[in-house]
C-alpha cells in the first residue's frame, strides 16, 4: 500500500506544495492524514495512531526532482542513516 501512497503523492506533488508548502505529509490509503513541520514530528505524531509500515511520511517539495541528488564523476556510494534519540 505504501507504493500506492507514494504514487498518489507523486501525482499530486504540485497541488500539495501549493496547499502545504515545504511541510512533511503523513499519507495513508491515498489520504493526507497529517501535516507537520519536520520529519521527526510527522513520524512521532503519526505513530500515536497508526502502526509502523502502514503509512508514508514524505517531504512536500515543489517538484519531485527537487529531492533527487545527482553527482557527476567518480562518486562512492555512502548510506545515509537517520538516528533518533528517545
Amino acid at each position: 500500500m505504501q507504493y500506492e501512497d507514494y504514487e498518489f503523492f507523486l501525482q499530486n506533488t504540485a497541488h500539495f506544495y501549493q496547499e502545504y508548502g515545504s511541510k512533511f505529509l503523513a499519507i495513508k490509503n491515498k489520504d493526507v492524514i497529517g501535516v507537520y513541520g519536520t520529519f521527526d514530528e510527522a513520524l512521532k505524531n503519526t505513530l500515536k495512531t497508526e502502526s509502523p509500515g502502514t503509512f508514508l511520511v514524505q517531504e512536500c517539495l515543489k517538484s519531485p526532482d527537487d529531492g533527487v541528488v545527482r553527482f557527476q564523476g567518480n562518486v562512492m556510494p555512502v548510506s545515509a542513516k537517520r538516528v533518533a534519540f528517545a
